[in-house]
């Protein structure tokens, strides 16, 4: 009996650990897809084969209950992530790596921290502000200290562009987890592909947007696998542990996407990382660990 429940426990936190594992694999297949899609084209792609693979799930999406007033908190939800995360990032992606990219991302979970203060009336320690203050100087120092190649053009553009995914994703996971305690894992994910294919369906008609003459099998089957596996997989996956773990130890999971995106950035990419970028990657690091620390 109580083998059980320790693997009812570990559950959530193993699932957590796969959609940080397809989370950083997501940076690899952006940076495939945009080398010959436009930005909302690979974003309204991914969104849209996401909601139809949600068809045969929808008698079971009508089942939820609605809450009066939730309406202002699942747009915010979804206006949040996937919609402004998407055109931030899909567009960092553009100008800097899918290592570097990955690097910022570990500002994630001190973001919620500090928003969790006035949002949540969560307090913030002397050593999580310190922390924080490392991290945002390391971002912006490896920002600085990339060196511009025909794969990051501009990384300190791309890095800030990155930065503001990372708030905007601040917002999606506060407010998640005031949903999460009234609305299943599979609403909430479903909610966001059918809200965000809406909201990208008019980009693809702007003059800026440049539609695609041929579909490389490449690029393709990246954003099959990026609605598919990360959008359904790891959004789902991660909503699912979200409402059975505290948000607090959810976001520290994030720290493990820059570990598995430069991995997975040298491995398929080739990327490489000068010594200054080591020693900022490194600061973002410290920053994130420290800001875990309790305060005595």
């Amino acid at each position: 009996m109580t083998g059980r429940t320790d693997r009812a426990r570990l559950f959530p936190f193993l699932t957590l650990l796969l959609a940080v594992l397809l989370w950083s694999s997501s940076f690899i297949a952006m940076k495939i897809v945009l080398r010959s899609f436009d930005p909302y084209v690979m974003i309204f792609g991914r969104l849209f084969i996401a909601s139809i693979a949600l068809l045969p799930f929808l008698k079971l999406l009508r089942e939820v209950r609605y809450q009066p007033g939730d309406w202002k908190y699942l747009c915010f939800m979804a206006l949040c992530e996937p919609c402004l995360y998407f055109v931030f990032e899909s567009n960092a992606l553009r100008f800097t790596s899918a290592s570097q990219a990955g690097m910022v991302t570990a500002t994630l979970p001190l973001l919620v921290a500090v928003a969790a203060v006035p949002l949540l009336n969560e307090k913030i320690s002397r050593s999580m502000m310190a922390g924080f203050v490392m991290a945002v100087g390391g971002v912006v120092w490896l920002s600085l200290s990339g060196e511009a190649c025909e794969g990051a053009p501009n990384p300190a553009l791309g890095n800030t562009l990155e930065g503001l995914a990372m708030c905007a994703a601040t917002g999606y996971i506060v407010t998640l987890k005031r949903l999460s305690f009234r609305y299943s894992p599979h609403f909430l994910t479903g909610f966001q592909a059918v809200a965000g294919a809406t909201f990208f369906l008019p980009l693809l008609f702007l003059p800026s947007t440049v539609l695609p003459t041929h579909f490389p099998l490449d690029a393709t089957l990246s954003i099959v696998y990026l609605g598919l596996v990360v959008t359904l997989g790891a959004y789902g996956m991660h909503n699912y542990a979200v409402s059975k773990i505290p948000a607090s130890k959810s976001t520290a999971f994030i720290n493990l996407i820059p570990v598995f995106t430069v991995i997975m950035g040298w491995l398929i990419l080739d990327e490489r990382f000068t010594p200054q970028q080591f020693a900022a990657s490194a600061l973002v690091l410290a920053g994130v660990i420290i800001s875990q620390r309790r305060d005595r």
